[in-house]
């Protein structure tokens, strides 16, 4: 498929087409698991941004999950109220909030990881470990060019 033009397109053999649906139909899956729970996807992206660190600033946490700034700040506050995570200045940088889980938030953390734990064995089942592992170098190079 000549990716540049436009003739002889056939949107199934456009790799957007397909990341779209996937994403699309992940946020769906993600959306029904974490509403049991009380949590939304914008919050699982926190949660799972903290999950195996000590305490991350907001702009980081809003760069893991993809999200401008002004709207992870909301995210956060609103958890902040709900008990799920603790803000902080950064004892460096006082202009910096660093946010940490409370023990709330590693419990719900823990819930949203069983949660998409089987989300992801029910999508790879039948994938083998090694085209997982190739499927993730093949995002990660193309996620890295994309923003070039």
């Amino acid at each position: 498929m000549d990716a540049g033009g436009e003739t002889d397109f056939n949107m199934e053999e456009w790799p957007f087409y397909w990341l779209t649906r996937f994403s699309g139909r992940y946020l769906q899956q993600m959306e029904l698991a974490l509403k049991p729970i009380g949590l939304d996807v914008a919050q699982w992206r926190v949660l799972m941004a903290l999950r195996d660190r000590e305490r991350l600033s907001v702009s980081e946490i809003a760069d893991h999950a993809i999200a401008k700034l002004p709207t992870m700040t909301k995210i956060i506050k609103r958890m902040e109220s709900d008990g799920l995570v603790a803000c902080t200045p950064r004892p460096s940088d006082q202009r910096v909030t660093e946010v940490s889980l409370t023990p709330e938030g590693e419990a719900a953390s823990r819930e949203a990881w069983a949660a998409a734990n089987r989300i992801y064995a029910r999508t790879f089942e039948g994938v083998s470990a090694r085209d997982v592992a190739s499927l993730n170098r093949l995002l990660r190079t193309i996620t890295r060019n994309i923003v070039l």
